[in-house]
This record gives structure tokens, sequence and C-alpha cells, in this order.
């Protein structure tokens, strides 16, 4: 069993910087796959950033240029380093650990974490 713990999220005006982090109970390679996860009210979850085995990270093309996912698996810890925010990052953001499978595909994964808030203002 994997849990999952995020970092609180936490509010941005238009252009600013956030970071989220998730702390992994287990070493994070133990698992193939970690991502991040996003869901807007009224919208599906939609996936962010994730990794794949070998270590290549996969973006949404919504974030691409902004959004950077790392680890540090010392510290059994995944970051979502989240720049140029907009408004429309505004969601809850999850993170998540899997057996493989597209990284961007919820079905990849198999724990969850319990979602931090993102608030970006114009």
């Amino acid at each position: 069993q994997v849990q999952l713990v995020e970092s609180v999220g936490g509010s941005a005006q238009a252009g600013g910087s956030l970071r989220l982090s998730c702390a992994a109970s287990v070493y994070t390679s133990s698992t193939r796959a970690m991502g991040w996860f996003r869901q807007a009210p009224g919208k599906e979850r939609e996936g962010v950033a994730g990794f794949v085995p070998r270590g290549t990270a996969y973006y949404a093309d919504s974030v691409k240029g902004r959004f950077t996912i790392s680890r540090d698996n010392a510290k059994n810890t995944v970051y979502l380093q989240m720049n140029s925010l907009k408004p429309e990052d505004t969601a809850m953001y999850y993170c998540a650990a899997g057996y493989g499978g597209a990284p961007l595909n919820s079905n990849a994964y198999t724990y969850w974490g319990q979602g931090t808030q993102v608030t970006v203002s114009s």
C-alpha cells in the first residue's frame, strides 16, 4: 500500500509560481509511474504531468513549458513546479502513483493523494 500526502496548494496571481510536493510512504521508484492530475469544478480530471518507468516526463499540452515535474527518490517525494500560472490552472491537484501505463491517463494509477487546491487569480 502506498500513501501519498500532498503539500498545501495555495493561491497566486496570474503569472506567478507555486510548487506542490507529494510525499510517498514508500520508495517512489518501487512504483513505476508518478503523476499529477487536476480537476476543476464541473470538469473531468485531467493528467497534468507524469513520469514513466525510465524517468521520462510527459506533460499535458496546456502546461508544457510552464510546469515541471521532478522527483527526489531519497526523500520519496515528487514535485510539481508551476510557473506562469493562468486562471485556468485553478483546480484541485492530485498526486498519483502506479505501476505503469500511459503517464497522463488516470487508469495507469493505483494510489491517489487527497488533493490540494490551487487558485490563480487574474
